[in-house]
């Protein structure tokens, strides 16, 4: 009987009866794969899906600034705050609608000054007091409010003397972008902060930059010999 059983059973194995049944862990181990996979799929899905609004969290934002200058006159500000490049980009109105530009390139600590109607532009290293006010900016720039009135006699007024060495003229082209896309076509000096031009020298022009702080700083400039 039990050869008899042994037999059978090795009947049945020749037969390919019970032969199936090895191929139940493979088709058990591609499932598990397909299964795997798709999820992993799911997962990335959903992972971009997530991130794509995190990237766009912090568009830039025009913040109004309109103020009155020492003679009473309005002074129109416009200033665009991109957060996520840190970039603070001011135009700045005169009474005579002559519009001036002034950057902020926080990552990189520099300011760039373009003054209507000049081929130049002025570089100057942030300082404190610089990142400070900016940063007044940045902060107000995350509420909804996006136009300021300063009043007059409440506005901290400064004055600021830029000394433009000009024989210290910058290649563009070493840079960075933000910079080089605002001076393109222009010639670009460095300047250094002084006490004043003295009476041997004279104040070419000034840009007045106002600030929600209710700050004003008045960034006037003058050349110094090659």
């Amino acid at each position: 009987m039990w050869r008899c059983c042994k037999h059978s059973e090795n009947s049945l194995e020749e037969d390919g009866g019970p032969a199936a049944s090895p191929q139940f862990p493979h088709k058990a181990f591609w499932v598990s794969l397909s299964a795997s996979l798709l999820l992993v799929i799911i997962a990335l899905g959903l992972t971009g899906h997530l991130g794509l609004p995190q990237l766009h969290s912090q568009p830039s934002k025009i913040v109004r600034i309109t103020v009155p200058d020492q003679t009473g006159a309005l002074i129109n500000q416009s200033t665009v705050v991109d957060q996520r490049n840190d970039l603070v980009t001011f135009s700045v109105t005169s009474p005579a609608n002559h519009t001036s530009t002034v950057l902020f390139d926080i990552k990189h600590g520099l300011i760039c000054y373009k003054p209507v109607e000049q081929e130049s532009c002025f570089l100057r290293k942030m300082e404190k007091s610089d990142y400070d006010n900016v940063h007044s900016l940045l902060h107000q720039s995350t509420h909804k409010q996006n136009q300021f009135q300063l009043s007059g006699n409440d506005t901290q007024r400064q004055t600021e003397f830029l000394a433009v060495l000009g024989a210290s003229q910058v290649d563009v082209s070493t840079l960075d972008k933000p910079v080089q896309d605002l001076c393109l076509g222009s010639s670009v000096h460095w300047t250094r902060r002084a006490n004043g031009p003295g009476k041997q020298r004279l104040v070419y022009f000034c840009i007045d930059i106002c600030f929600p702080s209710n700050i004003c700083v008045s960034v006037c400039f003058y050349y110094l010999p090659e």
